[in-house]
């Protein structure tokens, strides 16, 4: 019997298709911060259905299947310092600590009994990198002070040392203060040895970072100290270096990567005789920004080995490098068709290695590597996609300015469904958030949501973009709102030159950074037909005077240091020149959002209105940056499908009856819907 393979005939954008928004919520989780023992294989889910909580889960090495929940309800692992967090529990032999959501505070979990004992009370710390002192028995970490009294003063990071036993529980020594930001402590495996990063206004971590080595006495306090570079520090260096992930060998030796080679490397500074040495110099980079504490690219797998992974092109791969040699291997996932190329989080221990691996067609996996074998622990979703609805992601290049700039088309992909005769799709032109950051080449639902109904995608890297060397990643100083801007536009004229996209049906979105170039590519740039702002930025005035201390002066390099270049900023700010916009927009915004206020939103809903441009605004309370819910994420995604749906003039008919409902479209009218 020969299989039908007739395809219908219909508008891009109204295909029907199994791939939904409910398959990002229903039976998913967040998967982060894999950590492991001799034993065990740990790890962080955040769980749309239960609105976001993060719950730490364990498994036996040898019995993936046979997991368990740590942490009970109310209890969320999560840290909230920097607002973006990460590095929320540690292992501590026969207990963990962790940082939970709700008051920050550090707790102590017994693996045995299961019993869970608040260790600290301070009311206004938020701590994160936590790291257990196994030979004195307590805690380092980062901890961020706010003031109780003054919420417009800057918070105060510093690194302490936090004790654990009974008589003197919970008290908080400094160890080190002074610099604006810290992250990274650890222990030489000895323990007299304490390492750390810190970094000051405006740099951010993947500016210029500062690291150090000091010496502790018995009790763990701080003799003396030194800094540790790959770089000549007696040489003004304007760039700065940016050293990521400082670790300590099993030799009792510095590992760390560095960009001094215009390449985040990963070098060894030999503790006696002070000698730094690259361990295997590539065009690739061992590290990526650090947003979150505890990112990871290399762990030790033995004495001899590091297992690590790099990014080429925007390509991910896993490796191991011979410390003595300088040997690098890649390890390959030759049992799979498609190997895994968004690899990222190397934890190792014992010659077993944790680490998230993904590919176009499948989500992210914690996946246990062992004696050449990989094995996979669990799964960020279990929901089973039709492989012929997956649209592959090709990399392509292509001219911005006098530049080049990178993305990642995905074309229409629906094995039911092909366009109306002489119809080009519809196109997508995604920009990801930071702006220091980078697309992913793993399957992202949300793409394949797009894809399946007859959108083109293209996911830029535009210049600024992280995986291209620093020189791409500096490209983009001083001129974000025009670099971007014009790679995004390229990017979308480029389709249409291939003949891959409708030149009247263009759409732009983007979250966050991402949403600011969405506002200013529809305000300084006639190229697209609508755009879709998720807690995007429409003032860079605003955001610079109420952002939080994290990326309080992050605009200082990306824009100018503020007040000093406020015309600068005013030039920039989509929300001055909405007189320019004259095309359809849609505003996802938290209403706790800390990082980009809901005001800002709200202020070009507002102007947008006044002018009589279709606007819609959908605001979702107790969301922050970035959504956590599963009826926000549903409703974001949905209801952006039917924003477009309603401007473009095509039928959509599998939508919940609440997206539509919250997608209110003020000055909506016949004559501004765009025929196919």
């Amino acid at each position: 019997m020969t299989k039908n393979t007739t395809k219908t005939r219909a508008s891009c954008g109204s295909w029907q298709s199994p791939i939904n928004a409910s398959l990002l919520v229903a039976d998913s989780v967040r998967l982060s911060e894999p950590k492991l023992d001799r034993n065990y294989n740990y790890w962080l889910e955040g769980r749309p259905q239960e609105k976001g909580r993060s719950v730490l889960v364990r498994a036996h090495k040898d019995k993936p299947q046979e997991r368990e929940d740590l942490t009970a309800a109310p209890f969320s692992v999560r840290s909230n310092c920097h607002e973006y967090g990460g590095a929320s529990y540690c292992l501590a032999g026969e207990a963990l600590y962790f940082v939970n959501a709700k008051d920050q505070d550090v707790y102590r979990l017994c693996l045995q009994s299961k019993t869970t004992k608040r260790i600290t009370h301070e009311e206004h710390i938020r701590f994160a990198d936590l790291i257990w002192d196994q030979k004195r028995d307590c805690l380092i970490a980062v901890a961020e002070e706010h003031s109780a009294s003054d919420t417009h003063s800057e918070p105060e990071n510093r690194i302490v040392k936090i004790e654990t036993a009974a008589e003197q529980q919970g008290q908080c020594t400094t160890l080190f203060s002074g610099a604006d930001f810290y992250s990274n402590p650890c222990l030489s495996p000895n323990g007299t040895q304490l390492s750390y990063l810190c970094w000051r206004h405006p740099n951010m971590p993947w500016d210029a970072t500062e690291c150090y080595i000091a010496d502790l006495d018995k009790t763990g306090n701080v003799l003396k100290q030194e800094q540790i570079s790959a770089t000549d520090l007696s040489i003004e260096h304007s760039r700065g270096e940016s050293i990521f992930q400082p670790s300590f060998g099993p030799d009792g030796h510095l590992y760390f990567a560095s960009d001094t080679s215009d390449w985040w490397n990963l070098y060894r500074y030999d503790i006696n005789s002070k000698a730094l040495s690259c361990l295997h110099s590539l065009d690739a980079e061992f590290a990526t920004p650090q947003w979150v504490f505890g990112m990871s690219c290399y762990s030790f797998l033995d004495a001899e080995n590091i297992i690590c992974c790099y990014t080429q092109q925007g390509r991910w791969q896993l490796a191991t490098i011979n410390i003595a040699s300088g040997n690098l291997e890649k390890i390959e996932s030759s049992d799979l068709e498609n190997p895994y190329d968004d690899i990222s989080m190397v934890n190792s221990t014992a010659g077993r290695s944790l680490f998230f691996a993904a590919n176009s067609q499948c989500a992210s996996q914690l996946m246990q590597w062992q004696n050449g074998e990989m094995t996979e622990v669990c799964r960020s979703s279990n929901s089973e996609i039709d492989p012929s609805f997956i649209s592959t992601p090709k990399a392509l290049s292509f001219a911005a300015g006098s530049e080049v700039a990178h993305g990642f088309y995905y074309e229409p992909c629906n094995p039911q469904f092909q366009p109306l005769a002489d119809e080009k799709p519809p196109l997508i032109v995604l920009c990801h958030g930071g702006p220091t950051g980078a697309t992913e080449t793993a399957l992202n639902v949300k793409i394949q949501f797009w894809t399946s109904r007859g959108f083109a995608v293209f996911d830029v890297n535009y210049r600024g973009s992280t995986g291209y060397g620093r020189s791409y990643r500096d490209s983009l100083k001083g001129q974000w709102g025009i670099k971007d801007v014009e790679d995004v536009c390229a990017a979308a004229d480029y389709l249409v030159e291939q003949g891959l996209a409708d030149p009247k049906r263009l759409c732009i979105k983007g979250g966050s950074a991402g949403g600011y170039t969405v506002l200013a590519a529809l305000t300084f740039a006639d190229s697209f037909a609508a755009g879709a702002s998720h807690y995007g930025i429409g003032d860079l005035e605003t955001l610079a005077r109420d952002t939080h201390k994290f990326e309080a002066r992050y605009l200082d390099s990306m824009v100018g240091p503020y007040p000093e270049d406020k015309d600068v900023y005013q030039a920039r700010s989509p929300i001055n020149y909405v007189e320019q916009l004259n095309c359809p927009a849609i505003f996802f915004q938290g209403l706790d959002d800390k990082v980009v206020p809901p005001n800002q939103a709200e202020a070009m809903l507002e102007a947008l209105n006044n002018k009589g441009v279709p606007v819609a605004y959908v605001p979702f309370a107790g969301e922050g940056h970035g959504f956590r819910g599963a009826d926000a994420i549903v409703t974001a995604l949905e209801g952006e499908l039917y924003f477009y749906s309603q401007l473009f003039g095509f039928e959509v008919k599998d939508l919940q009856a609440q997206s539509i409902a919250a997608v209110d479209i003020l000055n909506l009218s016949t004559e501004t819907q765009r025929p196919n």
